[in-house]
């Protein structure tokens, strides 16, 4: 199993994840950014410099234990009830810098949904043809809040109350139609 994943941080932490749910955690997260990625070396993901080399060493290594996961809860008939979750907290501009690398851009991102409820096999949205900007339907983190919620079976319009006793919405978004 441990060969399947990967034995590096990202598919022993893809691989913990699993079993966590099977014991009935409900929420896990893993990070896959972290020394042994890049033999400690670098700056990770984080590719400001040498990107288009840099991804050559670093994609396979979250490829193979995210592929791993999908299958593997897949094959566990545990898939439909589990919400994977891909995503960064920004995107990367569109145009190369002087250091052949790309840096920080919040304007424009990609967020892969699996699982949970969500049908497969659909993209929602577009980025212009820059991949600078939204283009069609476009969602930020509140609507991907929404959606996630919703999948965790909490609606998105549900309202917590702190300490004072004033009502907080837990999203401000809507949830985006992926559901199957």
């Amino acid at each position: 199993m441990l060969e399947r994943y990967g034995d590096h941080l990202c598919g022993r932490s893809m691989l913990l994840a699993r079993r966590l749910t099977d014991a009935g955690v409900p929420i896990v997260t893993v990070t896959c950014a972290a020394g042994d990625l890049n033999g400690s070396v670098g700056q990770h993901f984080d590719t400001h410099g040498n990107n288009f080399n840099r991804l050559k060493q670093l994609l396979p290594i979250f490829d193979r234990p995210a592929a791993a996961l999908l299958d593997d809860l897949a094959e566990r008939g545990r898939l439909d009830e589990t919400l994977v979750v891909f995503l960064t907290e920004f995107g990367r501009t569109p145009r190369i810098n002087r250091g052949a690398g790309r840096d920080h851009y919040p304007n424009c991102y990609s967020v892969v949904l699996a699982g949970g409820g969500i049908q497969g096999g659909q993209v929602y949205g577009s980025s212009d043809r820059l991949g600078a900007e939204p283009g069609s339907l476009p969602t930020g983190p509140a609507d991907l809040h929404a959606t996630i919620f919703e999948a965790m079976g909490i609606p998105a319009d549900t309202h917590i109350v702190d300490p004072a006793g004033r009502p907080f919405p837990i999203a401000d978004g809507t949830r985006l139609p992926l559901f199957s």
